[in-house]
């Protein structure tokens, strides 16, 4: 698989560059990916061709940017495995789509929110701040109860500390399908059924697994899922919100505006139907054509052949990092990720990250979004490497032989 990655990163203009007077190796891909030079080609030609907005002109290049829009829509339903009882709706990202669920559930904007005083909403300590702070501010708006599922020591999940949390008053429940601070990639099928199974409304964020693993809806006791295209070979500032239509439906929209009304009148609005309801303002047309195409360049490439890969080499940064002396990866025996965060005795991680960086290699550092978790494992900021299609197991030997040599420096 080294080296077909080698022929994929040929595909990724944005890698072919050095950095510091040395050859790239990117791995801060749980951040951000490069994207490949096919969704390059769609945005460009979108843009160059059909730059208009959508669902608003009868003239030639609006009904081609509607048409693309809306193309663009039904490719990434197929791509999640999204069926007729759903639908999607296009956000900024993920965290707009999160935020999209947790106002959206405890403001009145439907005239009551679902939320209500002495409700619980349960949330894991393995999220992002984006699936953690807003149903913080919605148990806040709602008067519902917060409540935490944390991870054991080592920053796993059971299920049986979720059923000790479940109750008749719990009414959501929110997981990550792989905490981008640690790489754990929790059991987030059986926690997602569980809640489920009590009554509770589901969420799931998918940002860290919609890259190689893409989590399928039709198989999931989900109700609503988010992911963004800048962690999947596409644009930035572009995201998705998919669920179940019912559910969905009882969403109070976050933005108010244009292309989401009915009718209005001095006194009164009649929101539009699903999805422009949820998707007020001038979309990001172009983004969610190259979001599209990102999908179909996953599927061209096999789901099955850049998880397989890019967990190989997860596996193998855990051994060769674990031989160092003072090194301690997180999360090392989780399957299916591409994450590789680690601890390192006696040098701060943003030290180590530049001097990484001298080296060419691209690492990202610090809390990573995700305090509560390092709160919980009694941790403080991580160094963490991370992994896509194009990366090879030579990268990885330079990762570990920069943090050798940075080690000795800072030591």
């Amino acid at each position: 698989m080294a080296d077909s990655a080698i022929d994929f990163a040929r595909d990724f203009p944005g890698l072919a560059q050095d950095v510091h007077g040395v050859r790239l190796a990117y791995l801060d891909n749980a951040a951000t990916t490069h994207m490949p030079n096919e969704v390059l080609d769609a945005v460009r030609d979108f843009e160059t061709t059909s730059r208009a907005n959508i669902h608003r002109g009868v003239h030639t290049l609006s009904q081609r940017a509607t048409d693309a829009f809306d193309g663009a829509r039904e490719q990434l339903k197929r791509f999640v495995g999204a069926g007729p009882a759903h639908e999607l709706v296009f956000t900024s990202g993920t965290t707009e789509a999160l935020n999209l669920v947790a106002h959206g559930l405890s403001d009145a904007g439907l005239g009551r929110p679902v939320l209500a005083a002495g409700d619980e909403i349960i949330v894991t300590a393995l999220e992002h701040h984006a699936n953690f702070v807003p149903w913080q501010a919605a148990a806040r708006r709602s008067g519902a109860v917060l409540r935490v599922l944390r991870p054991d020591p080592e920053g796993r999940l059971h299920t049986e500390a979720l059923a000790r949390l479940l109750g008749p008053r719990t009414r959501v429940f929110a997981v990550t399908a792989g905490a981008n601070a640690s790489g754990e990639r929790p059991p987030f099928e059986a926690l997602l059924k569980m809640a489920a199974d009590a009554g509770a409304m589901t969420v799931l964020d998918a940002a860290q697994a919609v890259g190689h693993e893409v989590p399928d809806l039709s198989s999931l006791a989900c109700d609503f899922m988010a992911f963004s295209g800048h962690k999947m070979y596409g644009p930035m500032g572009i995201g998705a919100l998919v669920g179940r239509r019912e559910r969905l439906e009882r969403l109070a929209p976050l933005r108010l505006g244009g292309d989401m009304v009915e009718w209005v009148t001095e006194q009164h609005t009649t929101f539009a139907e699903l999805p422009a309801r949820l998707e007020g303002g001038t979309p990001n047309v172009g983004g969610a054509v190259g979001m599209a195409a990102a999908a179909k360049f996953i599927e061209r490439v096999g789901r099955d052949t850049i998880d397989g890969h890019v967990c190989a080499l997860r596996r193998y940064a855990v051994d060769r990092l674990s031989e160092l002396p003072g090194v301690r990866v997180l999360s090392a025996d989780s399957p299916r990720t591409a994450i590789a965060s680690f601890l390192t005795e006696d040098a701060h991680p943003h030290d180590l990250g530049t001097l990484l960086d001298h080296r060419g290699i691209a690492v990202r550092t610090g809390n990573h979004c995700a305090q509560p978790l390092l709160d919980c494992l009694g941790i403080g900021p991580t160094t963490r490497a991370s992994f896509a299609i194009y990366n090879t197991r030579a990268e990885v030997d330079r990762l570990a032989a920069a943090v050798a040599e940075a080690l000795r420096a800072l030591r």
